[in-house]
């Protein structure tokens, strides 16, 4: 697909994203009515107030709690243009990221002649990465308006990144939905790009390699032991001396440790969970070549981490599957988990798109020409 014919929807899927994202910050002003803990039990309605909080223009969050700013001298209305600025910030970006993702998968993964399913898929999960971007990106402005911003900075910084919440999930599947609509409209009349043949053993082995390296992080670092090491190795003064907090949300895809304190069965049911994930990045990784139109480095890449979120989201609905805290805790917090470890998955997933595409070209792998520079 062109860009010119990808330009349409992509543009109706960062809109869409965008809105349904500002929709669920407005709903969050329903939350305070008093009528709301008659719907919801009140873990519930604090939960569904969580996951709506990053994405509300609502001042009050941005403003000290301790009474330090004197509202006489204008410090709370400060406070809270920063707060109005970074939450500009955060749905401008949300809108730029989606839209470029948007625009290159649809270029690469057109909707159509059996791409349609792997097109649906790789737009959802482009959904909470590009939430993801926007929160990081917007972070510094939300967390001076918090009146703290030289305290700690970096575990604030890493409790921002973490708060896209579930939000974004559900709101990229509905977008992901219209999107793929739209383009199939936009792409009838173009020439129908075949699906490439890779060869059986290269594409396997360069799944796996691209699979080590998201294992890397799900197995290795992700080690209970091995996490705290790394949280906690970092010791002395300044603003830059705390980048544990930082590191576990951009390298950790999950957290586990060994049977010791539960039944052998019960670990490894959990341990189900991670095999899942890996599971589902080697086969995206295993057909994501034949998939692509051309296997560029960029589109690599993209695909990469939209498989590693999707491999991230299947092991979060298993656990999801086998957790019983929602009878006590209530349905909503069920879904508590889900976009969880989304920056840690673009980490490893840009470095396993890469790893995928230098192991293919190692293996004599290579994009046919296109048919106007073909020789005669």
């Amino acid at each position: 697909m062109t860009y010119r014919r990808a330009v349409l929807p992509a543009l109706v899927g960062g809109l869409l994203f965008t809105l349904l994202l500002w929709w669920a910050g407005a709903s969050a002003q329903a939350l305070q009515l008093r009528g709301s803990t008659s719907v919801f039990d009140v873990d519930s309605v604090n939960e569904l107030r969580r996951w709506l909080m990053p994405w509300s223009y609502d001042s009050s969050v941005a403003l000290p709690s301790d009474g330090s700013v004197d509202a006489a001298t204008g410090g709370a209305t400060r406070y809270a243009n920063l707060y109005s600025t970074a939450m500009q910030i955060r749905f401008v970006a949300v809108f730029v990221f989606f839209l470029a993702g948007t625009l290159l998968l649809l270029r690469r993964i057109p909707p159509t002649r059996g791409r349609t399913p792997a097109a649906l898929f790789a737009l959802w999960a482009w959904g909470p990465v590009s939430a993801t971007l926007a929160v990081t990106v917007s972070a510094p402005w939300l967390i001076a308006s918090r009146g703290h911003g030289s305290y700690r900075v970096l575990p604030q910084l890493a409790g921002v990144i973490a708060s896209s919440g579930p939000v974004p999930v559900f709101a990229g599947l509905l977008t992901a939905l219209l999107t793929v609509l739209v383009a199939r409209v936009s792409g009838k009349g173009a020439e129908p790009l075949p699906r490439r043949d890779v060869p059986a053993r290269p594409a396997r082995l360069a799944a796996s390699a691209g699979t080590a390296v998201v294992a890397l992080s799900l197995v290795v670092l992700s080690y209970q032991s091995v996490a705290a090491r790394m949280q906690t190795s970092f010791s002395g003064a300044g603003l830059l001396s705390e980048p544990g907090d930082l590191l576990r949300q951009w390298l950790l895809l999950g957290a586990w440790t060994g049977p010791s304190t539960t039944s052998l069965g019960h670990w490894l049911l959990y341990r189900a969970a991670d095999v899942l994930l890996l599971a589902v990045v080697w086969w995206s990784l295993r057909l994501l070549p034949g998939l692509l139109t051309r296997t560029t480095v960029p589109a690599m890449a993209v695909g990469a981490v939209c498989a590693t979120v999707l491999g991230l989201l299947a092991s979060q609905v298993l656990h999801m599957a086998i957790d019983d805290t929602a009878a006590v805790w209530g349905p909503v917090h069920m879904f508590s988990a889900l976009g969880t470890g989304v920056p840690a998955a673009l980490t490893f997933g840009v470095t396993a798109g890469l790893a995928t595409l230098a192991t293919l070209r190692l293996a004599g792998d290579r994009d046919p020409l296109p048919s106007s520079v073909v020789p005669a």
